[in-house]
């Protein structure tokens, strides 16, 4: 084979693994994670759980999420990534057929569990496993493209899932299954066969304790501050604007136009700056998009706020994501993603949980998205400092 030919080869097996690595986020986190918030409701009118039930199945998801993280390297060192992946797709398939039927409590809880604990292992292998087949100059897309699926599965969750329900419960949980199962039958065959990079791909010893902590610090601090309008937008405007819960719907759905178009948004913006500008500028554009939503700008500046925190949720990712490359080798780029990972979920967990109980005691939004911009802020202010010291 000619060396074009190779060439044209290469370029087709990264865009496959691309794919592979966007269905697997899209099965992990958008479908497992986010189509369970508009089920809820439907959940509860059912009889099928109280509102307190469901509120802790959400959060038996978050615990997964953190222990799949926390677990993921040790399943790739002991099975290889692509392994472990196509696993972790089929056990988030499997939750969807497992919570058709109201079992019990236990059984829910154990599924929601283990679907966040698929998320998290898909989340922390999926994105390190397939870029450094990627060539360098595309990989801020390639990331982009990757995290996509985050978008891809909050739409859906605002689409597929009434739908669906018009048919009822188990309906929706076996179509849901149906999707995910098609996502992973797409992916199975698209994962590279090692993690390592391929022939000419650089791997420069770097400094990179104290910048690494210093990241893992910054993506903590950022998921903390993503949470006033991940989990209280919509009750913010309802309620505490008093427009009801029509307003907060169409104002979640401008978050999830955001979610759609951030990660490839924000991967062009790092190929063209670099990712560490391009994360700077991300915090920067997050604080004032959170402050928008409780200054006294109208519908325009919450309409604003919602779609930029949107586009954040996801579109940080790639940018982290693209740091961990920069800081470290090549070969330590799954652990130190690894890292990272679990620094999001506790940020969001510290802040779900945080934020709730600071709520129930002050009845004050205004207080929760200004202690969300802070966040953001103070990673700023971090990434700036190190950024400085070279």
């Amino acid at each position: 084979m000619n060396r074009s030919g190779a060439a044209t080869c290469r370029e087709i097996s990264s865009l496959h693994a691309t794919l592979a690595a966007l269905c697997a986020v899209l099965v992990g986190i958008g479908l497992a994670r986010f189509a369970y918030t508009p089920l809820i409701p439907a959940l509860i009118d059912a009889g099928w759980f109280t509102a307190a039930q469901a509120a802790y199945l959400a959060a038996a998801n978050l615990a997964g999420y953190l222990a799949g993280a926390l677990l993921a390297r040790r399943m790739a060192a002991a099975c290889s990534a692509p392994s472990a992946l196509r696993a972790m797709m089929v056990l988030a398939t499997a939750t969807f057929f497992a919570s058709a039927a109201p079992v019990s409590f236990t059984w829910f809880f154990v599924w929601r569990f283990a679907s966040g604990f698929a998320g998290g292992v898909l989340m922390a292998l999926a994105a390190p496993a397939v870029l450094p087949h990627v060539p360098p100059a595309r990989r801020g897309l390639a990331g982009g493209a990757i995290f996509t699926g985050v978008g891809l599965g909050i739409a859906a969750s605002g689409t597929l899932v009434p739908l669906l329900l018009r048919f009822g419960l188990p309906v929706t949980w076996c179509g849901l299954g149906v999707l995910a199962l098609l996502l992973t039958g797409l992916a199975w065959h698209g994962w590279p066969r090692d993690s390592t990079p391929p022939a000419g791909t650089p791997a420069v010893a770097r400094r990179t304790g104290r910048p690494l902590l210093a990241l893992c610090v910054e993506y903590g601090l950022c998921a903390f501050g993503l949470v006033p309008h991940m989990v209280f937008l919509v009750v913010y405007v309802a309620h505490g604007l008093g427009q009801g819960l029509d307003a907060g719907a169409a104002y979640w759905v401008l978050f999830g136009l955001g979610a759609a178009f951030g990660p490839i948004l924000a991967g062009r913006l790092a190929d063209r700056i670099g990712f560490g500008r391009a994360l700077r500028l991300a915090f920067l554009i997050q604080t004032i998009a959170i402050t928008l939503a409780v200054l006294p700008g109208g519908a325009l500046a919450l309409a604003l706020s919602s779609l930029v925190i949107g586009a954040a949720v996801p579109g940080v990712v790639p940018l982290v994501l693209g740091r961990v490359h920069d800081l470290v080798p090549a070969e330590q780029t799954r652990a130190a993603w690894s890292f990272t990972t679990v620094a999001f979920a506790l940020g969001q967990a510290v802040g779900a949980y945080g934020l709730s109980w600071l709520f129930a005691r002050t009845d004050n939004y205004a207080l929760l998205f200004a202690l969300g911009a802070g966040a953001v802020l103070l990673a700023l202010l971090i990434d700036l400092i190190f950024a400085r010291r070279g």
